[in-house]
């Protein structure tokens, strides 16, 4: 019987297709078909796509305990997600775990998904998980200014690939959208329209995110002249209370900001609140950007303008960063930087009245029942 290059029908069955079937069938050794499939830095790209491409074909498919065996390696990447944080990452936590898996999935890996309620626990899974042999290496999502994470892996050898920067790991591999540049083009905008005194209301303290977003607001008045003041900072806010808190500690200053910039949606619907107590209009009489893109903001009235971030393209960049990790590439080719997409709404626009003007409008709203 003639080989056609696929493993032969025996009795009416296909017997499992085999690695020297493939190997046979493109004329190359099951050494070379085997890196390949496995993506080797010294097999070429082309090589390597020719080789899956006829393991597709053929039906190949690799007994992972077999491989895991012969390579060291599960096929597998793990994430552990902190619930114990301000949202636990749950706005956007099924678009980054979709494009987590769908990356995954094209290269025949798995995700592994554990969720910590501390520091400590968070510590411990990721240990385990490696360890235990379950998973070849982690997702680090939302950095640390000090990352124990990513310090506990360094220590145990494991590839990660982190979704921010540490400046105390200006090597380690990462993926991160430029809140820095969000920042200061959301300052912009609104000195374009006129805005003098811009607020300013941080994001949550330890996060390397934070830092970032304060350095692109002060950049931004810098690029426009206008000086940093210090009372235009207000307390963080990554919840709708203290965004409220935050919107009214500015906007009850004797010399109050016109526009305000939150580094987070969540806090920023919370001005929508304070306004209402205030009888200000929202894209009127004051200006509020935010980040993130949260779809709660586009219910506001008026909507929300922000900075969106695709947290599905993230959750697959960040896979495909993390496998090329683990395959042994150079860290300084597994940096990216993303930029956001600004979504221009219905909360900021022109600057309709003086600073003077909205005290005495607080002031009113103040003496005739308002809350401070």
């Amino acid at each position: 019987m003639a080989r056609t290059g696929a493993a032969q029908i025996v009795h009416g069955r296909r017997p499992r297709t085999t690695i020297s079937d493939v190997a046979e069938h493109l004329n190359l050794t099951k050494s070379t078909v085997s890196r390949a499939l496995n993506g080797y830095p010294d097999i070429a790209e082309r090589t390597q796509l020719r080789v899956r491409n006829a393991a597709n074909e053929l039906g190949y498919r690799p007994l992972s305990q077999a491989q895991a065996i012969r390579t060291g390696r599960v096929r597998s990447m793990g994430i552990v997600v902190d619930v114990h944080e301000h949202d636990g990452h749950r706005p956007f936590l099924a678009e980054f775990l979709g494009g987590l898996s769908e990356s995954a999935a094209r290269e025949d890996w798995t995700l592994t998904v554990a969720t910590a309620t501390t520091e400590a626990d968070t510590a411990r899974l990721l240990r385990n998980l490696f360890e235990e042999r379950k998973v070849d290496g982690f997702i680090l999502p939302r950095t640390y200014e000090r990352d124990d994470r990513a310090e506990t892996l360094r220590a145990a050898g494991a590839p990660f690939v982190l979704f921010g920067r540490i400046a105390t790991m200006p090597d380690a591999p990462f993926f991160d959208i430029s809140g820095e540049a969000a920042m200061a083009e959301a300052v912009t905008r609104l000195v374009e329209l006129g805005h003098r005194r811009i607020g300013f209301v941080p994001g949550g303290a330890g996060y390397t995110y934070t830092r970032f977003r304060r350095e692109g607001y002060l950049a931004g008045l810098a690029k426009a002249g206008l000086a940093s003041v210090p009372e235009l900072f207000a307390e963080p806010a990554v919840t709708p209370a203290a965004g409220a808190a935050a919107a009214r500690q500015l906007w009850t200053l004797p010399n109050p900001p016109s526009a305000i910039v939150y580094s987070v949606d969540r806090a920023a619907v919370g001005a929508y609140e304070t306004a209402r107590v205030f009888g200000l209009e929202i894209g009127r009489d004051v200006s509020i950007v935010s980040y993130d893109g949260l779809p709660e903001g586009a219910l506001m009235q008026p909507k929300l303008s922000s900075f969106r971030v695709d947290m599905r393209r993230a959750g697959m960049r960040l896979a495909e960063l993390l496998i090329r990790a683990i395959r042994g590439e150079s860290h300084e080719n597994l940096q990216e930087i993303a930029q956001a997409e600004f979504c221009a709404r219905g909360s900021h626009g022109p600057c309709d009245l003086t600073s003077a003007h909205l005290a005495e409008r607080v002031a009113l709203s103040i003496s005739k029942g308002g809350k401070t």
